[in-house]
């Protein structure tokens, strides 16, 4: 039984959700309840114009009809049985006769009408005058004789017998017109899925596709709005080509003068006096190439065709490759711990890139790692056809609420910290890239203590 309630109840909710997520279903739920409304008010107007009616006209009228009807059953003396019936057959009336001498129904059969029987549902007296909102039945309904006979009419309950079928075509043709306003509310509303799905890829950056805008006679509002949105998803890609186009400017028109700049600097004479100066020069021009290079390629990976010269790549090799480099600038290096997973298998990937990432990952963790009890971790493992790999550092992590925008361009978890320190916020970006170009995955979690970035790489 509880298994049963709690299923209803989530039944119950999902029927509940899926109404207040569809303007589809609400619209056609308005108009059921609309033209329920219309018809409640429309037959209360019309019962409540009938009864206000009733004693000025239809009852006058009524109690003539009777008067005239008995009198022809009567015709001046005792009640006729012949005359009677010839009414009965002619009429949908049913006619009792009491008295001394006359007892006959036309319609034994039938029960008798509720003004004539006692209340139903106790035995309390008979309820004539109440029965039809008040209206005295008694005396429009039955006339009395002079001979003492009392006469009775009704009306036939077989001519306005409801058939059964006549419901089923009712709930028929009432499901028909909800199923074709069904139709026409989703036929309506039909651009809605398009312009959210058009709204998705502007906001995944794909804005190759524009919304197809609908026009059937004319542009409706659904048709503007999803003009609308194109000329957004437009403006928005005009700016982002701007920005990219001044980058890549900016980029270029930069190296030439970066490298005449070195050339001097390499050309200054190595004295005490000078060269802390020009060894501190050389390492900002140099940090000012490398961030030259790393905008220059993000940029290209941004793309969504990025060029990868792909070729057979055993990522174990390529690791300690890139720790033997990396300990030129950070010593501490040759402590990284390399756990690779026997039987790695090669992949095509780009060996550029992918010596970028390793290098990008691997300098991040040896940056937050200093002063940390243990040295940082590389981790190669199978994951499916293809690699995982796993960088982590033992340092003091960044707030949960960082972790999202760790891979974003520019950003820094902490704005104190200076350039030599923290770097400026394209390293794990260029990761993040290199990574979905390979058509691979990029993750960034707090491993406590430390952070560990796993990226995923699919297998041919």
């Amino acid at each position: 039984m509880t298994d049963a309630r709690a299923k209803k109840l989530s039944s119950w909710k999902r029927a509940k959700h899926r109404i207040a997520h569809s303007i589809k279903l609400r619209m056609v739920l308005v108009f059921l309840l609309l033209a329920a409304g219309m018809t409640f008010v429309f037959f209360t107007g019309a019962q409540k114009a009938f009864s206000m009616g009733w004693r000025e006209a239809a009852r006058p009228l009524l109690m003539d009809y009777v008067d005239r009807i008995a009198a022809e059953i009567t015709n001046g003396g005792q009640p006729s049985v012949e005359r009677a019936l010839s009414i009965t057959e002619r009429l949908p009336l049913t006619v009792r006769i009491a008295g001394p001498q006359v007892n006959w129904a036309s319609h034994p059969g039938q029960a008798e009408s509720d003004w004539m029987r006692d209340k139903p549902d106790d035995s309390g007296p008979r309820n004539g005058e109440k029965w039809g909102n008040g209206k005295d039945w008694n005396g429009i309904l039955q006339r009395d004789t002079a001979d003492g006979h009392t006469i009775q009419f009704g009306i036939n309950d077989e001519v306005f017998v409801r058939r059964p079928r006549l419901i089923g075509y009712a709930l028929t043709s009432l499901l028909v017109l909800t199923l074709l306003a069904w139709l026409y509310v989703r036929r309506l509303l039909k651009p809605l899925d398009a312009i959210g799905e058009g709204a998705r890829r502007f906001g995944a950056g794909d804005f190759s596709q524009p919304i197809p805008e609908r026009c059937l006679h004319g542009p409706d509002e659904l048709g503007e709005l999803a003009a609308t949105i194109n000329t957004m998803g437009q403006d928005i890609q005009q700016m982002l080509d701007a920005k990219r186009a001044l980058l890549l400017a900016i980029s270029h028109e930069l190296r030439s003068p970066l490298t005449r700049a070195r050339l001097n600097t390499e050309l200054l004479p190595e004295t005490a006096e000078v060269n802390p100066q020009r060894e501190a020069l050389l390492r900002d021009l140099q940090e000012m190439a490398r961030l030259i290079t790393d905008l220059l390629e993000s940029e290209r990976l941004a793309t969504k065709h990025a060029a990868l010269q792909r070729e057979p790549v055993a990522l174990e090799a390529l690791a300690r490759e890139v720790i033997g480099e990396l300990q030129a600038r950070h010593p501490e290096a040759a402590r990284t711990a390399l756990h690779a997973a026997p039987g790695l298998p090669t992949l095509p990937l780009d060996p550029a890139r992918m010596r970028l990432l390793l290098r990008n990952l691997l300098d991040n963790a040896l940056r937050h790692s200093a002063g940390a009890p243990l040295p940082p971790e590389l981790h190669l493992s199978i994951e499916g056809q293809g690699i995982r790999i796993e960088v982590r550092d033992h340092g003091p992590g960044v707030p949960d609420e960082q972790i999202p925008h760790l891979a974003e361009p520019f950003f820094r978890p902490d704005t104190a910290r200076t350039r030599a320190q923290g770097g400026v916020g394209l390293g794990l970006y260029l990761c993040k890239l290199v990574a979905q170009a390979h058509g691979g995955t990029f993750a960034v979690r707090n491993a406590l203590p430390g952070l560990a970035v796993t990226v995923t790489l699919p297998g041919a």
